[in-house]
């Protein structure tokens, strides 16, 4: 048989007990007031899901080195190339919730592979803590110099009543559904013609295999000064400095064809409020310095970055857009 005995507290030992806990609280608590304000105190690592020298991992390279001038810890970029990045998507989504593993994400990967792949290893939804949007890669449509248009107007006259060759740089990419988006829009017919690479679409628009293409203002930006091909306009809200004769789609009377592929930085879902504060204020001072903004447009970037609210609103706002468009084309990739 159990017997429960109660016991009475005196005055003097409520009041010695009371004090014992205020005084243990306020240690954990300031211990962990102290731990989040430590962050980082040991190396931390941004996930890439794309090789050495691709645009992603040109942009990462830079916010890691700015990072690392600020916080004076290491900011290792570790690139996890592999199933349209969907390998360093899940490494990161398993990873510890601390801030130490971070996610450097992009547009396909976050807003259009759930629409084009019927089953990812990864949920964009649940699996992450958006910090901060980092940079943005606009993109130029240009054709070949044998079709008679300077212009998107013209180029719409030009191709009013005919089925038009259009290359982009892969299917299920988000040239392919720019471009459908395009044709949409100015009320062309377009045939998608997709290439491997924007380097193979580029040499398939110079020889006039295809009508037009969208590529990144990086590569294209050369070829059109060298009068290889015309770039008609650019996808992003404002002129780029490397092509500063190009119009945008919103200064020719398409304001809604602005597309972009942009990257960002997220944690794993989980990660403490305070964390993931102190990194997007971080990572904001670091694009936004004369250095990082400098490395980043002369990469042909545009830095975009703000909130983790706003970033977190891009990244609904734009899977709802293509989800769309992937509707529309039927389109899906190979599980």
């Amino acid at each position: 048989m159990f017997r429960s005995f109660s016991h009475s507290l005196t005055p003097m030992t409520s009041r010695l007990v009371g004090a014992f806990c205020a005084l243990a609280l306020g240690a954990t608590a300031g211990t962990a007031v102290q731990a989040q304000g430590a962050y980082p105190d040991r190396p931390v690592r941004l996930v890439v899901g794309f090789p050495a020298g691709t645009a992603p991992d040109q942009a990462a390279r830079v916010l890691a080195e700015q990072l690392q001038q600020n916080w004076g810890a290491s900011v290792v970029v570790d690139n996890k190339p592999g199933a349209a990045g969907a390998i360093a998507a899940q490494e990161v989504a398993r990873a510890a919730a601390d801030g130490y593993t971070l996610f450097f994400g992009s547009t396909a990967q976050l807003t259009i592979a759930p629409s084009t792949y019927s089953k990812l290893p990864y949920d964009p939804k649940k699996d992450y803590a958006p910090i901060a949007q980092v940079a943005s890669a606009d993109l130029v449509f240009v054709t070949p110099n044998s079709v008679p248009a300077k212009s998107i107007k013209e180029y719409a006259q030009w191709a009013k009543g005919q089925s038009v060759f259009m290359g982009t740089f892969g299917a299920g990419t988000l040239g392919h559904f720019g471009a459908v988006e395009f044709a949409d829009a100015v009320g062309v017919k377009i045939e998608s013609v997709h290439y491997r690479n924007t380097g193979d679409a580029l040499i398939g628009t110079v020889n006039g295999d295809v009508k037009g293409v969208f590529g990144s203002i990086a590569l294209m930006a050369p070829q059109i000064s060298a009068g290889k091909v015309r770039g008609l306009a650019v996808t992003g809200p404002e002129r780029s400095p490397l092509l500063p004769e190009v119009p945008t789609f919103k200064e020719v009377g398409y304001p809604d064809l602005q597309f972009t592929a942009w990257f960002g930085v997220l944690a794993p879902a989980g990660t403490p409020t305070a964390v993931l504060d102190k990194a997007n204020a971080e990572i904001v001072k670091a694009v936004q310095s004369a250095a990082g903004r400098d490395k980043l447009e002369r990469a042909g970037f545009r830095v975009s970055t703000g909130s983790r609210q706003v970033f977190n609103d891009i990244i609904r706002d734009d899977t709802a857009r293509w989800a769309k468009i992937v509707k529309q084309t039927g389109f899906k990739a190979l599980d």
